[in-house]
């Protein structure tokens, strides 16, 4: 299961502050689980066995946001395809393969 998230705090003390020590917090929840991630400019991704394991790390992550304002914002898009692993970067690779060859 591949999950893509993004997690933001909002209605804090300072609104135009930058959001970065709260997603570093939200990024250190997911690298601290051991499960495959990346995290880009606008999304985390990670890759899990199941539900459980996957949507407990976006719960952490989601919690660990939740100091920096009075409320959370949480985007989340799931590719569920169960009986696959190394899809984080196996779809990479299939898209690379299909642009080289077209």
């Amino acid at each position: 299961m591949l999950v893509a998230f993004s997690v933001a705090p909002s209605g804090g003390s300072n609104s135009t502050d930058s959001v970065h020590d709260a997603v570093a917090a939200a990024v250190t929840v997911v690298r601290e689980s051991g499960l495959p991630n990346r995290t880009t400019s606008m999304f985390t991704e990670i890759e899990g066995p199941d539900w459980d394991t996957v949507m407990d790390v976006v719960k952490r992550a989601t919690e660990a946001v939740a100091p920096f304002g009075s409320r959370v914002s949480l985007v989340l898009k799931a590719d569920i395809r169960p009986g696959y692993s190394g899809e984080l970067d196996a779809k990479l690779e299939r898209l690379e393969k299909a642009i080289d060859e077209g």
